[in-house]
């Protein structure tokens, strides 16, 4: 390898990251059959506008539509608006959107198709709380289920249940028109009813799978949001209104037969491109999986004992190798502290590592942010926790202030590379170099 640690670890990242830009994978061939009515084109996610524009490039014939995107990750689109809201907890922006959205989609027919575009972030983008609950409440609920350390797949479930566009929900405005949806997936299994909340597809999942999601958290609801948990149990879904409670639609309903689910790009595919990178350029390439979950701190000690084991010859490979794994990890926020998921996960690497020659690492989110700051995540290497040190800086006092960030900017190791507008969650890579 004749690259410089970061500079291969950057390089990985971008590959990864290349493999699910929706400018390469919605062309003219992934296009669905022209209707004889309108096509309307909604979607909600960071990667909304780049798949809208997209969408715009390889379509022939005319369209019209409303995609929500996050702050900054909007994108230029001639036929599709994009509007810009607030991730990861929603606001007015993305609220007043919403209600665009189910007016756009209200009333088509048969003839007519809608093309739906999800990506990670969608949940919060596209919202519209059901009756009875206000937008600070979902807030209230979406901020408790984020520190809880509760997974994607839990809190989307929640999130189901207290909305009505989530669930299937917006696919039910829809029709009879025939619609369309393309993924590009950021949850561990890549669920495509659990991208966004899957606002397009069937649900699975009850009113009970959500009050027991909040009771095993400890999370009490504001009254509005508990109560209408309550009077759900038990109810079925078909033949509800809007202003009654009623269950998500269900896998089988025939009012979803004529639709179509389309998965883009998953994390698998940008970390096996990943892998490509690293063989072409000598470097043992060892997946450690596409969707680990789990405590990111916890996550990153156990990867820096399996990065050790193969500097001493009893690993996975022998150097140099990297180690590449994806998925979402959680964090239990304790205080209020700067930092997301793949900064801790590093935080809980270094300590790990101690400081071993030889090892250095990358985590990012692909979608640019790592939690609520500027930056995708941070690097590692073998002097990280001796310049901490010259600093002033505890690593474990800014690990149980859950300030990975301030740690990592501290000595200038963070990972800035702005909104990436694609999503399939977390990167990672552990580089172990032959030190003989």
């Amino acid at each position: 390898m004749r690259v410089e640690p970061r500079a291969f670890l950057r390089l990985l990242y971008d590959g990864a990251v290349r493999a699910a830009d929706p400018a390469a994978l919605l062309g003219p061939s992934r296009m669905p059959e022209r209707p004889r009515g309108r096509t309307v084109v909604v979607g909600a996610g960071k990667a909304a506008a780049r798949m809208a524009a997209a969408v715009e490039r390889g379509w022939q014939g005319t369209l019209e539509g409303i995609v929500v995107t996050r702050y900054g990750h909007g994108e230029l689109c001639e036929s599709v608006e994009v509007v810009e809201a607030a991730h990861p907890l929603p606001d007015s922006a993305g609220l007043d959107a919403t209600k665009r959205i189910v007016q756009l989609v209200r009333g088509l027919t048969a003839d007519d198709l809608v093309v739906c575009l999800l990506s990670g972030g969608g949940s919060a983008l596209l919202e519209l709380p059901a009756p009875g609950i206000a937008l600070d409440e979902i807030q209230a609920v979406g901020r408790a289920l984020l520190q809880s350390g509760a997974s994607i797949a839990e809190i989307n479930c929640v999130r189901k249940h207290l909305s009505l566009v989530k669930g299937g929900r917006l696919a039910e405005e829809a029709h009879p028109a025939r619609v369309v949806t393309y993924i590009i997936s950021d949850v561990p299994g890549d669920d495509p009813s659990t991208v966004a909340s899957g606002p397009t597809l069937p649900d699975s999942t009850t009113y009970e799978d959500a009050a027991a999601t909040l009771a095993h958290y400890g999370i009490v609801g504001p009254p509005s949001v508990m109560q209408y948990l309550q009077a759900g149990m038990g109810v079925r879904g078909d033949g509800c209104t809007a202003e009654a409670v009623c269950e998500t639609p269900k896998p089988g309903w025939s009012s979803f037969a004529g639709d179509r689910v389309e998965v883009l790009a998953t994390a698998r595919d940008a970390i096996e491109a990943a892998a490509r990178i690293a063989d072409a350029h000598g470097v043992t390439p060892v997946i450690l999986g596409f969707d680990l979950e789990g405590e990111a701190r916890a996550l990153g000690r156990e990867h820096a004992g399996l990065a050790i084991e193969c500097i001493s010859g009893a690993g996975l490979a022998s150097p140099p190798c990297v180690l590449l794994s994806g998925g979402e990890t959680t964090v239990t926020v304790a205080t209020e502290g700067r930092g997301g998921r793949n900064s801790e996960y590093l935080l809980g690497l270094a300590l790990g590592l101690q400081g071993t020659d030889g090892i250095s690492a990358l985590a990012g989110d692909t979608d640019g942010i790592d939690g609520t700051e500027d930056n995708a995540g941070a690097f590692v290497v073998a002097d990280t926790l001796a310049r901490a040190s010259a600093a002033g800086l505890v690593p474990g006092v800014a690990l149980l202030a859950n300030d990975a960030y301030g740690f990592f900017e501290a000595i200038d190791d963070l990972l800035v590379v702005g909104p990436t507008r694609t999503n399939v969650n977390d990167f990672r890579a552990i580089l172990v170099e032959d030190c003989q």
